[in-house]
């Protein structure tokens, strides 16, 4: 838990600075001040609210319980199992199957599953994706998780923002304290992205195994987790998920984006071929 929070101050910081970066390159030393007042309210927004951002960019309802008995019933079980307050269900409209978790503790938790996944999975193979993701909440790694997902969106808009002002020549000044000029625009739309991509390799790939573990061992059956993360696996790279941001998807139980052979080498997944092999020897 303190190491999550040592690294939740760490990102908070580090966009903080990012952004005064962006004002200074935009406006100088006033670009700057304002950059820096902006951190500080987009650093409590997203302490406050990241979850509720993650959850209305995928479109997310929350789940009735008289429609979603059977689920209801499941996330109830594995919560006293995991000894936590039971989070609340939400559904993300997509036949793409997949699961995550968001929220700032676990008193504050969301677990949201697509309706594609109800579909493919067996009652086993989805209770072992609900035990995995309530495992991310037990762990209380939830909350690094969600705000690393909004500040990488706002970096990459940033540095769209960036793009755009470059090819219409904003920014181009050269005198003193009047910004970066042209080619600090220019570098900060090619590297802005690249501290997106760090931001996401800062989630360790061992949380998910962590997750795999505590999930294997809430629910008693680790094989039906490896089961369905081999289904997901499967079923997400055919069917992707056709909204929401690539800077969300190290919140996933499985990438939803179809990812290319670079892309792969940052992922904050580890391979899911060596997540079933530790699963099956659990079981």
């Amino acid at each position: 838990m303190f190491l999550n929070s040592v690294k939740t101050t760490i990102l908070l910081v580090g966009l903080t600075v990012l952004i005064m970066l962006f004002g200074r390159i935009f406006g100088g030393s006033g670009g700057m001040a304002i950059a820096f007042i902006f951190a500080l309210i987009f650093n409590i927004g997203s302490y406050w609210f990241s979850d509720k951002i993650v959850l209305r960019m995928y479109r997310a309802s929350e789940a009735g319980e008289s429609e979603f008995p059977e689920l209801y019933n499941m996330v109830n079980e594995l919560s006293v199992y995991a000894k936590i307050p039971r989070p609340r269900i939400y559904i993300i409209p997509s036949e793409s199957p997949n699961a995550f978790a968001t929220g700032r503790n676990p008193a504050h938790a969301v677990v949201a599953v697509t309706s594609g996944i109800m579909r493919l999975l067996t009652h086993d193979e989805l209770r072992g994706v609900l035990a995995h993701e309530i495992g991310h909440i037990k762990n209380r790694d939830i909350l690094i998780s969600t705000i690393s997902a909004t500040l990488a969106a706002v970096i990459m808009m940033m540095a769209n923002m960036a793009r755009w002002a470059a090819i219409f020549g904003f920014g181009g000044r050269d005198e003193e304290d009047s910004g970066g000029g042209l080619v600090g625009l220019i570098a900060a739309s090619i590297f802005a992205p690249l501290a997106a991509i760090l931001i996401q390799m800062a989630i360790s790939r061992s949380r998910e195994y962590m997750a795999d573990e505590t999930g294997a061992r809430i629910s008693h059956t680790p094989l039906s987790l490896a089961s369905a993360l081999e289904k997901i696996s499967h079923a997400s790279q055919r069917v992707p998920i056709s909204h929401g941001s690539p800077a969300t998807s190290h919140m996933f139980i499985i990438n939803p984006f179809n990812a290319g052979t670079i892309a792969k080498l940052f992922s904050t997944h580890p391979p899911v071929e060596e997540r079933i092999r530790r699963l099956r020897n659990l079981g």
